[in-house]
């Protein structure tokens, strides 16, 4: 039923939280049967809970293959705890081998906020690069790069926004009439973002995986569903094994051996066939049966695992004949983290959220004035018990001060069964934030000469 939908909004003030409802919607891929080396606190704790072929990335870290990671920044506000929860699965992702790319939306800024690029650019260093460096982000293995000074990003926006149009763009997200032309382009310079870096010059062909919040999907849709209608060569199960399939298109056609009259030529389309051919063949299959007539290229043998050794081979091939060969991203999902008032965190309403660079006084009376999950009072709350899932000092101690597993089971327990009082945890939580923005403070401006090796 269409009231039943639930609706994400890249630039909304509030979202849902029926993650379950979600993953069925708009077909993510729950993390529960996902086994990761190493899980961060995050994976551990289910606070990643979604993922879109994420597996595409951990079989390139399994063989040993590159594999990329973008994320991007607003400048437009402070950075807060919700911010930093992107550079801890960034993090862990360089960590894990990934090469980082971050991109400074300040072209999107400036569309749909209103900040002047020379604003974004001081945003960008001194509230977000600085962060980054103190979280421990490698600057050897990390780019930041400002949207509005790689061309290639919006020129292949540009290119990408002839496989879209502004019906599709209205059914993701929800433009219509009155939204301004600069907002519609954004989401095309986003996917220019989160492509380029396959691209020779920045990288070359790998996997590239972008970690979100939930409201972040649309962009990743629109960008894997751009990045899909440009591929030549597409991979399919069969009955048998898998299926290759040739899209005919206006840019390839002649490539494809389809002359201006629609006629075929019969020894192009036999070469391109022998080369897909070939490009499987490399990989070590030998069952290979080629039908240049239906366009199809079955491979009997090969299994679902095989399908993204067989997609690369393909993009390669693609762009040896002149195609783009993107693969389409990887990203994985995070839930909300609650503000201090019981909704969104939003640096535009500093109630909210604890920013990176509140003192410790500050971050004490925001503490102790957030919304709890205990009860009305004492007697009622060592009777009833309090519910952490809705107390945010418990919730932040869980996505970002509190490291210990059995120690958060422990005061989960504590908090459930009445023992542990709603003041205390807001004590327990002040003391780990105390700490955790302490040290923060500390490696920021032990790492302030490090912030200008990001941007090179």
């Amino acid at each position: 039923m269409m009231n039943d939908k639930v609706t994400i909004d890249p630039w909304g003030s509030s979202q849902s939280t029926d993650y379950s409802r979600i993953i069925e919607q708009f077909g993510l891929s729950s993390m529960d049967n996902v086994a990761l080396s190493n899980p961060s606190r995050l994976h551990r704790r289910g606070i990643v809970f979604a993922h879109r072929d994420l597996d595409v990335v951990l079989e390139s870290k399994r063989k040993g293959d590159s594999f990329g990671v973008l994320t991007g920044l607003m400048p437009s506000g402070m950075m807060h705890l919700g911010h930093s929860m992107v550079i801890d699965q960034v993090k862990w992702f360089q960590e894990q081998g990934g090469d980082v790319t971050i991109a400074v939306a300040d072209l999107e800024s400036t569309a749909t906020r209103g900040i002047s690029l020379a604003e974004g650019r001081r945003i960008a260093a001194e509230e977000y690069v600085s962060n980054y460096a103190a979280l421990g982000l490698d600057p050897e293995k990390t780019t930041v790069y400002f949207q509005s000074e790689r061309s290639i990003v919006q020129r292949l926006g540009f290119q990408l926004g002839k496989r879209t149009n502004l019906s599709e763009l209205e059914a993701i997200y929800g433009f219509d009439g009155s939204t301004n032309l600069a907002h519609v382009q954004a989401p095309l310079v986003q996917a220019g973002d989160i492509l380029h870096p396959q691209l020779d010059e920045y990288g070359g062909l790998r996997p590239v995986v972008v970690p979100v919040g939930v409201d972040q999907d649309p962009h990743l849709r629109l960008t894997r569903g751009l990045a899909s209608k440009t591929n030549w060569f597409n991979v399919n199960e069969a009955k048998m094994g898998l299926q290759v399939g040739v899209s005919v298109q206006e840019e390839n056609s002649a490539v494809m051996g389809v002359e201006a009259n629609g006629r075929v030529d019969k020894e192009k389309r036999k070469l391109i066939f022998s080369r897909i051919v070939e490009a499987i063949s490399s990989l070590g299959f030998s069952d290979i049966m080629s039908n240049p007539k239906h366009g199809t290229v079955n491979i009997p043998s090969a299994t679902s695992r095989d399908k993204v050794s067989i997609r690369m081979a393909l993009l390669s091939l693609e762009r040896s004949l002149g195609g783009m060969g993107l693969l389409a991203p990887s990203s994985t999902y995070h839930r909300f983290a609650v503000g201090m008032t019981g909704d969104k965190m939003s640096s535009s309403k500093p109630k909210t959220t604890l920013f990176l660079s509140d003192d410790i006084a500050t971050a004490e009376k925001k503490i102790k004035k957030s919304y709890s999950g205990g009860q009305a009072t004492v007697e009622e709350h060592r009777r009833l018990g309090g519910d952490p899932d809705k107390d945010v000092a418990y919730q932040y101690m869980m996505y970002f001060f509190e490291e210990d597993d059995k120690f958060l089971a422990e005061i989960n327990e504590g908090y459930r069964s009445g023992k542990i009082l709603a003041g205390e945890m807001k004590q327990l939580c002040i003391e780990r934030a105390t700490e955790w923005l302490t040290d923060l403070s500390s490696k920021r401006d032990q790492n302030a000469h490090l912030v200008d090796r990001f941007f090179q």
